[in-house]
């Protein structure tokens, strides 16, 4: 077998332990129309689905993973206030720009030259765009980088009603006015994170976006559509292995019910839980920052409920068929997520004929703010690869 690669907490190469893996591939589908996935639909998978694995101990953020390659400390050692305003005015070195869209006004930050190819960071729940900053700051001497709050999150404003604002088509919306306001003719190299990378999964899958995506990096957040199939082939093919992972997962998802019970979310995230979550998360993730989360936490995570209200059901229920990515995707898997098994993974080969690159590192769920350096090192070399691949094209 050809030699696999891992990169350690420095972000260089270093070889797995196993010395197992395959190579990354290009758009040839495997099989024939008579192989069918899980889904019940042909399959579609690539040649390529490269694993490659950190091996370092990733739980915790150290100074080495968070000093900016250009030098410039975080927020937190600069001096600014911890949970800052994120609707304050940008460092001088980053730009803010409105896009109005869908009945929302969209608050758009973009950092390094806006000649370079242009990365767009989605953020997930309950977070604001100031998650990606230490990547950000990582990738801004290479690219274009830009990152933006959803609707309903930091600086955006909400949709009026609540009541499906949020549904995966109106965010595409969103994802596609951004996409062509800071990058008008050439396409995106999108990433996201939790929900972030449950919409991109949406952005890479639906025949509109195509010419606008050039490659999709996707972190802790599976594609509702395949998730739905996920279930619906563990009732219909029962197992014990099958009922434990239903079981595992069921207890990881505790909260998404109770994300969707009326009022009493909102009521918490703007009590209690939201005066307690940054030193929850602090403990948890064990983030050495005081300056994440913002201020806004109590109203992004009240809002952001209807994510949940206006998605997870309708998709289980009815998954799409057809939701095959039009691009190359690396999927980076947090493999202690307390939210979201390695496990629920396991097909997206089947959903990705563009190629599949998939990457394990042994931390936890907020991975952006945990081990930015590594992250910005795995997003840089996949968008470096598929830039070179369409200029050979060219």
């Amino acid at each position: 077998m050809p030699e696999r690669r891992a990169e350690d907490g420095t972000g260089r190469d270093a070889e797995a332990a196993d010395g197992t893996g395959t190579a990354s591939g290009g758009g040839d589908r495997k099989g024939g129309a008579d192989r069918t996935n899980d889904a019940g639909t042909p399959d579609q998978t690539a040649d390529a689905d490269r694993t490659n694995e950190a091996g370092d101990g990733a739980g915790a953020t150290n100074d080495a993973d968070r000093t900016s390659p250009t030098g410039r400390p975080d927020r937190e050692r600069a001096g600014a206030a911890p949970g800052g305003d994120p609707s304050a005015p940008p460092p001088a070195d980053v730009r803010e720009s409105w896009v109005e869209t869908g009945g929302v006004r969209l608050r758009v930050l973009a950092r390094g030259d806006a000649a370079r190819p242009t990365v767009l960071l989605v953020h997930g729940y309950p977070d604001s765009q100031e998650v990606w900053e230490e990547v950000a700051e990582f990738l801004a001497d290479r690219f274009h980088v830009v990152t933006y709050d959803v609707r309903g999150h930091g600086g955006s404003t909400a949709p009026l009603p609540l009541r499906g604002g949020f549904t995966l088509p109106k965010l595409t919306d969103d994802f596609l006015a951004v996409a062509h306001a800071v990058s008008p003719t050439r396409p995106v190299h999108l990433v996201g994170h939790d929900w972030g990378s449950v919409q991109g999964w949406e952005f890479a899958t639906v025949g509109r976006t195509q010419g606008r995506i050039a490659s999709f990096t996707s972190i802790s957040g599976p594609s509702l559509d395949h998730l739905g199939h996920w279930y619906a082939r563990r009732g219909r093919h029962p197992s014990p292995e099958g009922l434990l992972q239903l079981v595992d997962q069921g207890l990881k998802s505790w909260y998404i019910g109770a994300l969707h019970l009326p009022r009493l979310p909102e009521l918490a995230w703007r009590g209690p839980l939201g005066r307690a979550w940054p030193r929850v998360l602090r403990r948890a993730e064990k983030l050495s920052s005081t300056a994440y989360p913002t201020a806004s936490l109590p109203s992004d995570a009240a809002n952001g409920a209807w994510l949940y209200r206006d998605n997870i059901l309708p998709r289980l229920r009815r998954p799409r068929p057809d939701a095959f990515a039009h691009v190359p995707v690396q999927l980076v898997i947090p493999t202690r997520d307390a939210f979201l098994s390695p496990y629920l993974y396991d097909k997206v080969g089947d959903w990705t004929p563009r190629g599949l690159r998939r990457r394990a590192v042994p931390a936890k769920h907020w991975l952006p703010r945990s081990r930015p350096k590594l992250l910005a090192g795995w997003i840089a070399d996949f968008v470096a690869e598929h830039e070179e691949l369409g200029e050979d094209k060219d």
